[in-house]
């Protein structure tokens, strides 16, 4: 399949440039409005009409623009990836109605000229990791998202509850995780599961991690089983479709919990991605709660507010913002400001202290990023309490039992999450 052309999305260096340029951030002094990462990886999704069969679009890509076509059903009981796909232009996932297509300029042309037969078309997202910022490291018995979840005092551990983050990878060499349940696969072309970035150890540490080697206790689920998926690269950056591989990956693996620690930008008055819903809404039907980050690209100090970013913005995930250890908003932390594009809960994102490959081994950071695997874990502990509930129950439960706080459902929705 033809390859995407993707961004760049490296987390800052660790000196104290890196941490003055934030603190003026946080002071109002300097304003970033432009991005210069791009969009769009190239490749295009064709979104079926619910009862459109897959044999008239199969014949026009096919018979039409000579394209080769792969289907999900060829991946049988097996991971799907791009390496896998060979000389396919095509890649239909027949349980979402939509499919990935990576053609040349002129057969994009035709398709959308014929795009009245039954789909549409949406370009496929370059997916990042969220701007997440370098903090000064705590010293604790328990970081303080632990201890303000109550997660050091629930009689729950996540034991044997599967739960996927996808994100960058994960460090299998850290000695924290020495002994734990690890089930890891990679769906980035060339790379293997290891985090060169860091980003999915540190999110993968406080969903599922435990206790430091100074004793300092930073993960919720401690005895959770842990699937890391890889979907996005060692530079921080990935395609759509990759995490909607690991997506399907994760349902069909039996996981009860999918965190992404991930998004593209979305912009006011903009939709969510029907490729991510369709994905998100199969996930329920096997089983899973989706998580995933609400997005950094707000500057509250300044008054400026930005939505819910993708895929966090699907009616089927529940995005999550971020406060800090006095339950205030984080000066990034994104809002509901599009149709559908709500915030769900709210968690601990400011200086958040978890693991990190080796040979660094923890690292405190700050993000959306950073709230969104403190609620997946109380998603895995709320699972081993009642393991016999829906998704949509175990959702109902985690609001219910959530702080409520004095603050707008816009901008934290049902409030701080708490363990059971």
């Amino acid at each position: 399949m033809k390859k995407p052309i993707l961004g760049e999305q490296t987390f800052p260096t660790e000196n104290m440039d890196s941490i003055q340029a934030y603190e003026k951030f946080e002071g109002g002094d300097v304003i970033y409005d432009f991005d210069p990462r791009p969009l769009y990886t190239g490749r295009y999704f064709i979104i079926m009409d619910e009862k459109q069969p897959f044999k008239n679009v199969s014949e026009l890509l096919k018979n039409d623009l000579g394209l080769k076509i792969a289907s999900s059903g060829d991946f049988k009981n097996e991971a799907i990836t791009e390496e896998k796909l060979k000389d396919a232009d095509v890649l239909f996932y027949s349980e979402l109605g939509i499919a990935l297509v990576g053609g040349d300029q002129d057969q994009m042309k035709i398709l959308e000229e014929t795009s009245d037969r039954g789909f549409y078309m949406e370009p496929e997202k370059i997916v990042y990791v969220p701007d997440d910022i370098s903090s000064i490291a705590l010293s604790s018995q328990a970081t303080w998202g632990i201890l303000q979840t109550r997660s050091d005092i629930s009689n729950y551990t996540g034991r044997d509850v599967k739960v996927a983050i996808l994100d960058t990878g994960f460090d299998a060499a850290h000695p924290d995780f020495n002994g734990r349940n690890v089930q890891t696969y990679s769906f980035v072309p060339g790379e293997q599961v290891n985090d060169m970035h860091g980003h999915g150890t540190h999110c993968i540490g406080t969903a599922c991690g435990n206790v430091s080697t100074s004793g300092i206790r930073y993960g919720v689920a401690k005895d959770a089983i842990i699937c890391a998926g890889k979907v996005l690269s060692n530079q921080g950056s990935g395609a759509q479709g990759w995490i909607i591989n690991g997506m399907d990956w994760a349902a069909n693996n039996g996981c009860k919990v999918i965190s992404m620690s991930l998004g593209s930008k979305v912009f006011p008055g903009q939709g969510f991605d029907v490729a991510y819903e369709r994905a998100g809404v199969n996930a329920l039907s096997k089983g899973a709660v989706v998580v995933a980050a609400a997005g950094n690209e707000s500057k509250r100090s300044l008054s400026q507010f930005n939505p819910v970013g993708s895929p966090a913005n699907c009616p089927s995930v529940l995005a999550v913002a971020a406060l800090d250890s006095g339950n205030n908003l984080a000066n990034f932390s994104n809002r509901h400001i599009n149709p559908y594009g709500e915030i769900d809960i709210a968690c601990a994102g400011v200086d958040v202290y978890s693991s990190w490959p080796t040979p660094t081994y923890y690292r405190t950071i700050s993000g959306t990023s950073m709230a969104t695997p403190h609620v997946a874990g109380i998603l895995a502990l709320l699972w081993e309490k009642y393991p016999s509930a829906s998704p949509h129950q175990i959702i109902n439960e985690m609001k219910k039992i959530s702080q409520k706080l004095p603050l707008p459902t816009m901008d934290v929705g049902s409030g701080f999450a708490i363990a059971p």
